[in-house]
Parts: structure tokens; sequence; C-alpha cells
């Protein structure tokens, strides 16, 4: 036996070998050798080196939630090496150590540097720890935490600091969830669950994805069952889930433990279309051993359905990592693992400390020791391979995507129609880039008839006759934020999400972490390249009056106006014209996820395509204009604006002068709150040439008149010349003209409303 293996074999520290992880990592070995990925001997002094940066990586961990002084001699710690108040979610923490490192492990084992993705993001600290020791960085972080007690000492003062500048962004270059300064981080992780909903849909084919899930997300989300249904190899990467079972919430079992452990989660998975496998949570070899393993059956049955031996769906490889939480410290696989294991602060505590200590002692590795197995595995120049910090997922590289024209229109239109057909153009256009379409409900209800045709509902078993394909780009599910997820996920492509409006607000967690992590990076000043994703809000307020006042509901939009615009646009195209000429505009522009609130109904053209495109350019166009206006009236909405016109033209009848401006774009004329945002929204001078100044003004809006009236504070004249009409919360079984009438805007009503405010004002 060879000194490496005997080295290997006898573990380090805490971590040792199971029986069934040295049989499996044995053959592993062979097949690395048999393969010429790895020669054998050079196989076993990555698992060597990995045991040793995995202790490491935990005794670095745990610093960071107690300490503010770090020595790398391993001498033990006085009272005043330690935090007042230590914080961290410290043993899900503890328990990404070991699977990261089998994340490392795997590439070095095998040459390839894959993906990953991680759905705990509260355990960014066992992340940042072992990228520190790798010197995996970017750059704020390389400049910042040298790997050495200065450094360390910096990471562990900084970690939970809650500093902050004077601009209210953070001093340091680290965070409590996955951030930008995490190198290789692609998502916060701070919603539960949207990573399990995402990572089938992640790589292309060539790329392979590491995903890292947790029970307890398991049951915070539900939908990621349905991962083995969606993978197809024809247009989809290899990618490996792996569960962090490790039992706990943060003061209770998980509903898997209770319904059984992971016997009951085996046979889940199995009825699910999974194939699990079991693997110690412990021990970096065993991580890595699966994530090669499970790519390697997974394309290995891919093939087998090219040569027609085998059908779809797949077994999707499945592996769990049992464990408990805060393996490898004291404390381990209690309730108060989750946060802080120890009893108090080590600072004033004689027992916490001794316990800190004993604990560290167990993990530290010799200085010399740590060096050489880090030299070890920090083999990326030998492999000629990139660091883990630009892996395929974080370093995207995105086709630019051909722009059809405009449609050519007449008579009245359905805007969703329009956009059907206009996008279905797009698609022919970009057959290099994959194309997801999120669909909760019913497609043709919402008038994407011609792309459900061409895309087809993505399924196992097509049923003939019916817009089915086992290779369909349209991926439908009963769950908002699972098929939102299909869309923001396939960042390397083309996505879009049909929804009706009432029902979107279930996307919201899922919208807003993409945005917050977009607009993060570009604070930063990094490239965020992925295409804008329109999300379609159809069969909304006005128009699914039939259904009762659940379906009748603008939150999501009105939700979304308060995030950033610069990234989380909302439009309210008002004709099909603009709904077109507004999709043109959004595929050609980067790192937004935009709220779309367009009719399905068919609806006047108020605008010609060059009146549509400067309605998008401005985000706003009077289209009834009068030199001296007495009162201006301001439409946000297809339905409103059609009101409004006929009330302009009572108007001017009855010899009252007016104009009326159709807003697109609420957002561009906000108050901005930051440098990124005003850089978005108009400036007064801007606003002055798009919608001329008249003292009176009545606005009539989609959105419940209180959000609307927030949002253009600046339009605003005063309570005695401007007012606000908009949705009230009526609603019930009514037709379109039932709903603005219950709601006070119909033509009628806005009539007298403002034949009221300008007979006030005299």
């Amino acid at each position: 036996m060879n000194n490496a293996k005997s080295k290997w074999l006898a573990g380090y520290g805490v971590i040792s070998h199971k029986a069934e992880t040295v049989e499996r990592v044995e053959c592993l070995v062979q097949l690395l050798a048999s393969k010429q990925l790895c020669n054998t001997e050079q196989a076993w002094q990555f698992f060597a080196a990995a045991d040793r940066v995995a202790s490491m990586g935990l005794w670095t961990t745990v610093h960071m939630t107690y300490a503010q002084q770090v020595y790398l001699d391993g001498r033990p710690m006085q009272a005043e090496d330690f935090k007042l108040v230590p914080e961290g979610h410290t043993g899900g923490a503890l328990n990404m150590v070991p699977a990261y490192v089998g994340y490392l492990l795997a590439n070095a084992l095998s040459g390839k540097t894959r993906a990953w993705l991680m759905g705990q993001g509260h355990c960014v600290a066992a992340i940042d720890a072992l990228n520190i020791m790798t010197r995996n960085l970017e750059v704020e972080q390389d400049s910042r935490y040298k790997f050495n007690d200065a450094g360390l000492s910096q990471l562990c003062q900084d970690f939970y600091s809650y500093e902050i500048a004077d601009n209210g962004a953070a001093v340091a270059p680290l965070g409590s969830h996955v951030n930008v300064y995490t190198a290789g981080g692609i998502s916060e992780g701070g919603y539960l669950g949207f990573a399990g909903l995402q990572y089938v849909h992640m790589p292309l084919p060539g790329q392979e994805l590491v995903s890292f899930l947790s029970d307890g997300a398991f049951e915070e989300q539900r939908g990621s069952d349905w991962a083995a249904r969606w993978w197809r190899g024809e247009d989809t990467g290899l990618v490996m889930p792996i569960m962090i079972a490790n039992g706990r919430r943060i003061d209770q079992r998980t509903t898997m433990s209770q319904s059984g452990g992971v016997d009951w989660f085996r046979d889940h998975l199995r009825l699910n279309g999974f194939e699990p496998v079991d693997i110690d949570g412990r021990d970096p070899a065993a991580f890595a051993w699966a994530i090669i393993t499970m790519a390697l059956d997974l394309q290995q049955q891919h093939q087998e359905i090219l040569s027609g031996t085998r059908e779809y769906p797949v077994r999707l490889p499945y592996a769990i990592a049992e464990t408990v939480k805060g393996f490898g410290f004291p404390g381990a696989g209690t309730n108060a693992a989750h946060n802080l294991p120890l009893p108090k602060s080590c600072a004033n505590d004689d027992e916490s400390r001794e316990l800190f200590n004993t604990g560290c002692a167990r993990l530290f590795v010799p200085q010399e020791e740590l060096n050489k197995a880090l030299a070890t595995l920090n083999c990326h120049a030998a492999q000629k391979r990139q660091n883990e910090k630009d892996h395929p997922l974080r370093k995207l590289q995105v086709l630019t995507a051909r722009i059809p024209m405009s449609l050519e229109l007449t008579g009245n239109t359905s805007p969703m129609a329009a956009i059907d057909a206009w996008f279905v153009e797009l698609v022919k256009q970009n057959p290099s880039m994959r194309v997801r379409v999120g669909n909760p409900d019913e497609m043709r209800s919402n008038r994407m008839n011609k792309s459900l045709d061409l895309l087809k509902h993505r399924v196992t078993s097509p049923e003939a006759g019916v817009a089915e394909s086992l290779q369909g780009s349209v991926i439908t599910a009963l769950n908002e934020e699972a098929i939102v997820s299909a869309a923001l996920a396939n960042k390397q492509g083309l996505n879009l999400a049909v929804t009706y409006e009432a029902f979107a607000v279930k996307m919201l967690g899922a919208m807003r972490q993409e945005v917050i992590f977009a607009r993060h990076m570009l604070e930063t000043g990094r490239s965020v390249d992925w295409l804008t994703v329109p999300i379609l809000l159809s069969s909304h307020t006005w128009e699914n009056g039939k259904n009762e006042q659940s379906h009748q509901d603008p939150t999501l939009c009105e939700a979304w106006m308060s995030e950033m615009a610069d990234v989380a646009p909302v439009f309210f195209p008002f004709d099909a014209y603009c709904a077109v000429e507004l999709m043109r505009s959004l595929y050609q522009q980067t790192a937004k996820v935009a709220a779309i609130v367009v009719p399905k109904n068919v609806t006047p053209l108020h605008c010609t395509p060059e009146q549509a495109r400067q309605a998008v350019q401005d985000g706003a166009i009077e289209l009834f204009y009068d030199e001296e206006p007495e009162i201006q009236l301001l439409a946000i909405g297809a339905y409103q604006l059609s009101a409004v016109l006929k009330v302009a033209q009572e108007l001017h009848t009855s010899g009252r002068r007016c104009s009326v401006v159709a807003i697109v774009e609420p957002g561009r004329f906000r108050i901005p709150r930051d440098k990124r945002e005003a850089a978005y929204t108009h400036s007064d001078k801007q606003i002055s040439r798009i919608i001329s100044k008249v003292q009176t003004r009545l606005i009539v809006t989609h959105t419940h008149p209180e959000i609307m009236t927030g949002v253009l504070r600046r339009l605003d004249t005063g309570a005695t010349h401007t007012q606000v009409l908009g949705y009230r919360n009526r609603g019930g079984t009514f037709n379109v003209q039932g709903m603005q009438q219950a709601n006070g805007q119909s033509a009628e009503q806005i009539l007298r409303k403002a034949n009221n405010m300008l007979d006030s004002l005299g």
C-alpha cells in the first residue's frame, strides 16, 4: 500500500472513512486511472490533502463565529481573543465544509471545474473560509483576507461586524449569505428552496453543476420533486443534486426526520424519478465520489437514450449526505448547533472557552502540513483549468439575441396575442439559444397559442394531438415558484414567464432574489450578462372579474415597483403595438426581471409603431395634446387609457381643454433612491419634455391609487390639484365594464370626477 493511500485511510482529526466509502473510493481511483484522468498515486494524494483542508476549514469556520483574533500556530485562545457577541449559522456552515471540499476534490480528481450552487446561503462561512485557504477569491477578499494571522483575524472581525459606510453599503466584502464577493457564488440562497427548483434548468450541454440542497429547504418549497421530469441531455448539462441531511430546522426536527428519516426520503425520491444514493456527509471523499459517479451515471443514461435502449425520464442521481448539524465541533446535533453550538460567549465563560479550545485542537492542522495539502489541491495551472471562482455559471457566455422587427397590425388586437406572434419570431431567429417559458396554468387562456404550438409543453409521455413534446421548452406545473424558477435559471438563453396576475405574487421571492444579486453585482462593477426576463401578468385584475375577487389582485406589480427600477421595472403597455415594442426593447437589455401587465382581450390600437417605440423609450407618451389644457388625464393601463380617451373626447366636445398621457413605465418618473436608480429615472428636464406641465391632473391607474400616488410623487401638483383613481378592492363576478364601474373607473365616473375637479378649482 502506498504512503498516500495509507495517509488517507488513517483519516485526520474528526474525519474518518467508513468501509463503504473506502470501497467506493478504491473503485473510483481505478476508474480514473483507466480513463487517464488521474494516476493512482496522485489520486491518493488528492484524497489525503482533502482531509486536511476540510479539517482546517472546520477550524476556520468556527473561528469566524466566535473569534476576533486568529493564531495559525494553534495556541489555546484566551478570553480577549473572542468576540463578546458571537454570531453565525455555525452548524449548517460546518456541514458545508466537507461538502465544498468534496466538490474541490472532485474537480481536482477529474481535471474539470464544475459549477456549484448552494441553496442554504446562510452557510456561506464554510465557502468563504475554504476559498480564503485555497486563495480562490474575488479581488476584494483577496486583498483584505490574507491567509495569515492578520488576514484571518480581519475575516473574523468582519463576519457579522454590521459596519456600514457613509453610502449605506457594508464596509466588509463579506456577508451572512452568498453574495457577489463569494467566489463562484451565483445565488444568495436566502429564500430556502429556490435552488432546488432552479438547478435542473441551469447548465447547458457540456457543463456540469453540483447543487448543495438542504432537508429544511425540501419542506420549505415544494416542486424540486419534478427535476427528473425536466432533465434532457439534448439541451441540459449534467446536474448532481446533493442533500445535506442533518435532520434539524432551527429548533425542531424536520418533517423528513419525523416521517421516517432518510429511509422515507429515499422512497419519496424513487417515486419521483430519482435514483438516491446514501453517502457519509462527514467525509469529503464521499462527496467527491458521489459527484463524479453521479455525473457518469447520468451521462451513461443519456447515451442509452440516444442509442434507443432506454427512454426518458432518466433516473436522476441524487445523493443524500447524512450528518448531524454542526458535525466536528462540541454541541453537534443539538438545537443550539443551528447558530451557536457552545453554551455561552467564550469571552466571558470559562466552560465555553474550554469547549472551543478542545474542539479546535481536534481540527487544527500544522501550517507546513496544511500548505502541502493546499498546494496539492490547487492544481489548476497544471491541469489547465479555470479556478472555481470562474466556473461556467459564474462567468456566463450569453449570445446576443437577434431581435425581430415589429409586427404589422390592423384594427383591434389582443396585446398578448401580438406578443405571442412576435415571440415566435424571436425564437425562430435565435435557434442556438435555449428557450424556457414558465407556465403555471393555461397558456392558451393567456393567448400564447403560437408559442405553445411551436415550443410545446415539456412532458415525459407526449399525448398525440396535444402541444406536448419530450424536448418541449414550456415548463408547465401548477406551481408559480417552480415555473418562474425555470425561466430565471436559464441565464444562458431566452426566457419568458406567463401567468395570471393574481397568482404572480407567489413568484415574488424568486424574482426578488435574482434582482438583488444582479444589482449587487452591478454595484461592484461586475458584468451581468443574462438577458432580461419578462414576466407577463395577464388575465389581470380588470379583465378577470368573472372569477371573483381572489383573481383580482395587482399585488405583484405594486410590490415590484418597490424594488429598484433599474433592475425591476414595471410596465403597463396600453395596446398591441406598445406591447411588442416593449418586448423588442427588453430582449436587448440585460440583468432585469420585468413585470409587464398585459391585457389578453382585444383592445384598440391607440398609436403607430413609431409612437409605441417612443412611448417605450420615454416611459410615457402624450396621445391627446392641447396647447393650453385645463386638465391633464394620465392613464396607466390599457383599459384605463381607453376610458380616459373617451373622457377626453367628451371634455373636448363640451368645450373643456385637456390632454391625455399614457404612462407605460411609472418607475421612470419616481424619486430615485440612489445613484444607479437616478441614472435610470428621468431628470426634471426630461420629464418636462415628455409630459407637459399642467396644474390640474387626474391619474387613472391599474393599481391601488395609494401605491401609484407614491411612485408618481414628482408628477403630483398637490392634493387639491392632483387626484388618483385606482383599484379600490371592489370585485366579484363582473365583466370588464363591471369592474371599472365598481372601482369608479368607468368613463362616466372619470368624466364626473374631472368636471368636479375643474368646477371646484373655478
